[in-house]
């Protein structure tokens, strides 16, 4: 493969360039995990051979179990990531549900989640359209999280997240359900060939709202497109150039319709845009109470955990982990009939 990049003509296409070398440091990545597993396990075999004799402390073995286990789950999520969209970078997009502004905080709370997450993995975030609440939170929210299978991790954060909680909102002190629904899609550094019929769009151009200063507000930069044969709509107002947010939004539509053709021939998921419009009870993936007690809990996988601060920090690699092993699971109970 390095090869290749050093032929004369390969930043002809930079595209096509960008996503060859982005393979490449991924396959080096994943040889020295390999190299990093083999040398782990070499260390732990002789700090036990030495822990037999008296000569090695239990806490230092420990410490190397623990990278050694580490190594392996990190080895094992790789595997399992399989398709070729799973090394991609993602778009995510995150929509309050229904209640105003307990939905639009509790939406505004996730978006912090999955950027400290963002943080930890160190991956890069890119605001795409941000459209904030009437009063706190925001109202719909578009991002673009680049780095190595982004997409393939974020994939099982897809679906409604509920929140229960004593509201800051409501002056009695009294406790509220709220929900928020989050979608993941592919976005390929390799831009996505999807036919789209400049006929089949509708483009509306609006003022934007909300940060970007007064010459934001004063012309109509903001984008929206809707493709008509799907309903799918789009929206982006975070540059101050109409032409800059057009591509943006196209960008999330070819995505999007990407993600719907996929999806169509697997003949196994849901359709996408039905299951968008009942944000509401019984549909959550993921349920996160503060109040009567603290717990996160994945209905999908049963994982859960008390600790709900770290969850909010970002700290979700162990459900995304489940459900990674539990969609691997269901693959095989299909293969095997």
């Amino acid at each position: 493969m390095r090869q290749v990049s050093a032929a004369p003509d390969f930043w002809n296409d930079n595209a096509a360039a960008s996503s060859h070398l982005k393979k490449i440091s991924i396959l080096e990545k994943e040889i020295k995990l390999w190299e990093k597993l083999a040398t782990l396990q070499g260390d732990v075999q002789v700090l036990m051979e030495f822990g037999e004799t008296g000569d090695t402390e239990l806490e230092e073995i420990n410490v190397e179990l623990n990278k050694f286990v580490s190594t392996i789950e990190n080895l094992e999520l790789k595997m399992i990531l399989g398709d070729p969209l799973d090394t991609e970078d993602a778009i995510m997009t995150i929509h309050p549900g229904a209640g105003g502004t307990e939905s639009q905080d509790w939406a505004e709370m996730l978006y912090r989640m999955y950027s400290r997450w963002v943080e930890r993995n160190a991956f890069k975030k890119e605001v795409m359209d941000y459209q904030p609440g009437d009063e706190a939170g925001i109202k719909d929210l578009t991002i673009e999280i680049k780095g190595d299978y982004a997409y393939g991790l974020l994939k099982a954060e897809a679906g409604v997240h509920r929140l229960v909680r004593i509201s800051p909102f409501d002056s009695n002190n009294r406790r509220h359900t709220s929900f928020a629904s989050v979608f993941v899609y592919p976005s390929p550094a390799q831009e996505i060939e999807v036919e789209i019929n400049p006929n089949d769009l509708r483009i509306d151009t609006y003022r934007a709202s909300g940060a970007g200063g007064q010459h934001v507000n004063k012309t109509d930069s903001a984008i929206r497109i809707t493709h008509n044969p799907t309903g799918i709509v789009v929206q982006c107002q975070n540059e101050r150039s109409q032409h800059k947010n057009k591509a943006s939004a196209m960008k999330v539509l070819k995505a999007r319709l990407y993600r719907l053709e996929v999806e169509k021939e697997k003949e196994t998921m849901k359709d996408l845009e039905d299951s968008k419009m009942d944000i509401a009870w019984g549909s959550q993936i993921r349920s996160y109470v503060f109040h009567p007690y603290n717990m996160v809990k994945d209905h999908r996988t049963k994982e859960e955990t008390g600790n709900i601060s770290a969850v909010m920090d970002g700290n979700i690699d162990k459900f995304i982990h489940a459900y990674l092993m539990h969609q691997l699971g269901k693959t095989v109970e299909v293969e095997e009939a």
